[in-house]
């Protein structure tokens, strides 16, 4: 039973990295069909990303109330509504609106499959089979680099928009027949219990170390598979759009196999999971150093080891969620995992926009070009510092509490 009911949880989630990808791969195209700068397309990510992260506390609250039925169909409706909106658009208003919709449905999904996971699953096979849900949830972006990109390119963009809108449709339906809440469920707690939760969960400096794991490791990897990876290798690197969504296809297999063998590291030394999210983050700051070295176009196997690089970042981030499993009690595990789940989006987000700007202002005339592209990924470095400054101290502070606890 667990099994089939994380599968359907599983399809959900990538259907809804679909969803969340999807704007990425058409960035091009959207910049003709919107008359859209660098600026005004990276909004439309940032404003979804911010939806998502501003949203995680709430659902994860919510989840904790509710259970995850309701919330990965709630979801599913909501991203398939976005969608369909985004079929229709010509304008940037209603195109920011379908936006926020995809960003609102997505914020309720991956917390609440998590939440499948750690109702119906065992604890020892909690870390293995959260990688799992992450890196086959991100099969997803498959069907945006490839299927989705077809669609786009053959029948045109109302097509390719209202067939992932369908898709959505369809995913709820089969979250509300099949899924359920889970055995050995919790009374609901009251809304005062659910505040002192909230403030408990923060508080504990495991659920704070987790947030910055997650921070530091996901916004290298998201950046480049939701908004700028596609445009960059294409417009930055000149390659044709059909490599370039080769190597967006390879970026999702090497998190799917990475993926399983992070989570056994995890679980066989769980008092060296900061080590193992230190190593990822040098693995993707020596990638991208090694390829900003080189003068554009890079070498295609310069590019092939930066895909091979940073995807990890993705499997890395869900070490974060591990940490809110293990220092918090399970009535506030959605809590503790909403709120991580914010770190990696809020400097993702960041990342996106802050690239957006640099493009803007270094690609006269609106063509992005290799050497603008190359002075914006940059900015990542910002990002990094503050984030291994933040799984540095807030290690030092969990370390402290466990020492006080026993």
């Amino acid at each position: 039973m667990a099994w089939v009911l994380w599968s359907v949880g599983v399809l959900a989630y990538a259907v809804a990295v679909l969803h969340r990808t999807s704007f990425g791969v058409v960035g091009l195209d959207a910049v003709h069909r919107f008359d859209a700068s660098a600026g005004i397309l990276a909004s439309f990510t940032v404003l979804q990303l911010l939806v998502y992260a501003g949203l995680q506390i709430p659902v994860g609250l919510l989840l904790d109330r509710v259970g995850p039925r309701w919330m990965v169909a709630g979801g599913a409706l909501l991203m398939a509504g976005g969608q369909a909106l985004m079929a229709v658009s010509t304008g940037v208003g209603t195109a920011v609106a379908a936006r926020v919709m995809v960003g609102a449905g997505d914020a309720m999904t991956f917390i609440s499959v998590l939440g499948i996971v750690a109702t119906w699953f065992p604890g020892r096979y909690v870390p293995v089979v959260t990688q799992l849900t992450g890196q086959l949830g991100q099969l997803g972006q498959v069907l945006s680099a490839i299927p989705l990109v077809a669609l786009l390119h053959g029948p045109g963009w109302g097509t390719a928009f209202g067939s992932a809108a369908a898709l959505g449709a369809l995913m709820a339906v089969l979250a509300v027949a099949v899924l359920r809440n889970g055995p050995g469920r919790a009374s609901v707690p009251s809304l005062r219990e659910t505040g002192t939760n909230l403030a408990e969960a923060f508080r504990h400096p495991g659920t704070r170390l987790g947030l910055w794991s997650h921070f530091v490791t996901q916004f290298s990897s998201n950046t480049f598979a939701l908004m700028w990876g596609y445009p960059y290798l294409v417009s930055g690197q000149g390659m044709r759009p059909a490599t370039a969504s080769t190597l967006l296809t390879l970026f999702v297999l090497v998190n799917v196999v990475s993926g399983p063998f992070i989570g056994r590291l995890v679980a066989r030394y769980p008092l060296r999971r900061s080590w193992l999210v230190l190593g990822i983050v040098a693995l993707n700051a020596t990638a991208w150093a090694a390829v900003l070295a080189v003068p554009p176009p890079a070498p295609s196997w310069l590019l092939v080891l930066l895909v091979l690089c940073v995807a990890p970042g993705g499997p890395g981030s869900m070490i974060g969620f591990d940490y809110a499993r293990t220092f918090n009690p399970p009535g506030r595990q959605g809590t503790a995992t909403g709120i991580v789940n914010v770190g990696g989006f809020v400097a993702s987000l960041v990342t996106i926009l802050l690239i957006g700007i640099v493009l803007d202002a270094l690609s006269p005339g609106g063509e992005f070009t290799p050497g603008a592209f190359r002075a914006a990924w940059t900015v990542q470095i910002g990002i990094w510092v503050i984030g291994v400054a933040g799984v540095l101290r807030t290690r030092t502070l969990a370390r402290r509490h466990l020492a006080l606890a026993d």
